[in-house]
């Protein structure tokens, strides 16, 4: 598997932080047999933020697609809104699984508004901006990833164990 990193960030994007989120998911990626093929760090502008998912899944080349940062209720989370804007079809169980395994470790994840969808042949998962958050959150959905992808790019075999 093949995998993008787009990190959301209007002060990282203007030099005044370092991403920790994106090398831990490259990170966490890696020990999984799965190669981040492509990185970026925008800001958190809605329209920047959907042209490079369309761009990034549209090349044929990722099976995924994390994104980092812009899932809260801050007047510039707007990550859910560019995703849902480009995605063919959510996939809201996703994005339900993240929050319900997060509650257990704190309240906050009530507020995350993160999708998960498809757009042609990639899996597009939204994640918080932490570090922590982004591996946590992607590990409460791992499990399904692999056969989502499988799915999603045509593997006509049976779903039923």
């Amino acid at each position: 598997m093949k995998a993008g990193i787009l990190t959301l960030s209007d002060k990282g994007a203007r030099g005044e932080r370092t991403d920790l989120s994106g090398p831990a998911l490259t990170e966490w990626l890696l020990a999984r047999g799965v190669e981040t093929a492509a990185y970026e760090m925008i800001p958190d502008e809605p329209g920047m933020i959907s042209d490079k998912l369309v761009e990034w899944a549209d090349s044929g080349t990722l099976d995924i697609i994390l994104t980092t940062g812009g899932t809260g209720v801050s007047p510039r989370d707007v990550t859910p809104e560019a995703t849902v804007k480009i995605l063919d079809r959510v996939i809201p169980g996703l994005g339900e699984l993240m929050r319900f395994r997060s509650l257990s470790k704190t309240p906050s994840a009530a507020l995350s508004r993160a999708v998960a969808g498809i757009r042609g042949n990639t899996l597009i998962i939204n994640l918080p901006g932490s570090p922590k958050g982004a591996v946590e959150n992607i590990e409460a959905v791992w499990d399904a990833v692999p056969h989502a992808v499988a799915k999603i790019q045509g593997d006509p075999s049976d779903c039923a164990v």
